[in-house]
């Protein structure tokens, strides 16, 4: 049996609680889309985690370019997943809002693809400034880049104010950073 089928799915458990509590005709079309397609790749893989995560080695010296479409799409767990979906779910819902639906979807694809290109961009960087080959061969998945790109796009919309993450209100200056820890936490690597 697939290690996944054994887990509780606990995190899946607490998305689909945060869906209902939020209410399902609360959510514009495009948000509910992307949700649900990051919950069915994770229930049903485009491929595994190794053949879907996007590294230097991986994307530019095998020339695997698809992982920059499949990349943000998978997570390594449910928890993962979850706090990504809850994060994903406030910023989509007033960020559909306010630009539509279509323009809502077009920042998501472009954001999807050049958060993985700045993120080999990066990885390239630190290999050759520290002269470190392992930096190549990091193999990243998930929502997370693009949670960065569409918080500072929401800042920009909404500035100031407060988000509240896990229940407790943080600044939105902090939130993106206080995400990035939570999720660190949470499924490291």
């Amino acid at each position: 049996m697939h290690s996944r089928q054994r887990r509780s799915h606990l995190g899946l458990l607490l998305l689909a609680s945060q869906l209902f509590q939020v209410g399902l005709d609360n959510i514009p079309p495009i948000t509910m889309a992307v949700l649900g397609l990051n919950v069915y790749l994770f229930l049903f893989p485009a491929a595994p985690l190794l053949k879907t995560c996007v590294s230097v080695q991986q994307a530019y010296w095998f020339r695997d370019w698809s992982r920059l479409l499949l990349s943000p799409f998978h997570h390594l767990d449910d928890w993962h997943l979850y706090f990504n979906m809850v994060s994903f779910l406030w910023k989509g819902i007033k960020l559909e809002r306010r630009l539509g639906g279509a323009w809502f979807l077009y920042l998501i694809s472009v954001f999807s693809v050049l958060t993985g290109l700045v993120y080999l961009l990066v990885e390239a960087l630190l290999t050759e400034l520290m002269d470190d080959q392992s930096y190549s061969v990091v193999c990243a998945v998930g929502f997370s880049g693009v949670l960065f790109a569409l918080k500072v796009l929401n800042n920009h919309y909404h500035p100031g104010g407060v988000t509240y993450v896990m229940g407790l209100p943080v600044s939105n200056r902090y939130a993106s950073w206080v995400e990035l820890v939570l999720i660190h936490l949470t499924a490291p690597g």
